[in-house]
C-alpha cells in the first residue's frame, strides 16, 4: 500500500503592493515572506521565496507545485509574478496554477464577505464572496460605486476596507 505525501506548493503573489511568498503543506501556511513595495516586486520576488523556503528548512526542489496571483492588478507586477511562477515550473518541471488573487483572499472567508484591494486612479478591485466562493465580480470601480451587497464584512487592504462600513 502506497503512502500518499503531502503536495509542498509554492504560493507567490504581485498583484498588489506586497510582494508575497509562502509554503504551503496540505493547506498549512509553513512560512511566509511579504514586502510591502510597489516597485520592487521584481527585486523582492525571488529572494521573498528562497527566505520562505529557508524558514520552513525546505528547497527549491522539494516543491511539488507552483501557485500565483493571476489578479486583478496592475500589469508590471502580474507579469512579475507569472514569469516568475512560469520560470520556476519550468526549472522544476512542476505545475503552475494561477489563481485570481482576489479568490486567495475570498476563499478564506465566511458569511458574504466584500474583498477589496487598491486599484490605483481611486478605483478598488472588488468581488464578493459568500462562504468564501465568489458570488459576484471581480470588477474595477470607485468605491461609492460598489454595492456590498448582503456583505457583513470587507476584507484585503485596510486601508481600502475602511472606506465601507463593515468590520474588517
Amino acid at each position: 500500500m502506497a503512502v500518499e505525501r503531502a503536495v509542498l506548493i509554492l504560493a507567490i503573489d504581485t498583484a498588489t503592493p506586497a510582494v508575497t511568498a509562502g509554503v504551503v503543506r496540505d493547506g498549512e501556511v509553513l512560512a511566509e515572506r511579504v514586502t510591502v513595495d510597489a516597485r520592487a516586486h521584481a527585486e523582492r520576488i525571488t529572494p521573498n521565496v528562497l527566505a520562505a523556503l529557508a524558514d520552513a528548512g525546505l528547497a527549491m526542489a522539494d516543491l511539488d507545485a507552483v501557485v500565483v496571483g493571476c489578479g486583478p492588478g496592475p500589469f508590471t507586477g502580474l507579469r512579475v509574478g507569472m514569469a516568475t511562477a512560469a520560470a520556476y515550473g519550468h526549472a522544476l518541471d512542476i505545475p503552475v496554477y494561477g489563481v485570481c488573487s482576489l479568490d486567495a483572499i475570498g476563499g478564506q472567508t465566511t458569511g458574504e464577505t466584500l474583498v477589496v484591494t487598491d486599484a490605483r486612479r481611486r478605483e478598488i478591485y472588488w468581488a464578493r464572496y459568500g462562504d468564501g466562493v465568489r458570488i459576484d465580480g471581480p470588477a474595477v470601480n470607485a468605491p461609492g460605486d460598489v454595492d456590498p451587497g448582503a456583505a457583513q464584512a470587507v476584507a484585503g487592504s485596510p486601508e481600502h476596507a475602511a472606506l465601507f462600513d463593515l468590520p474588517h
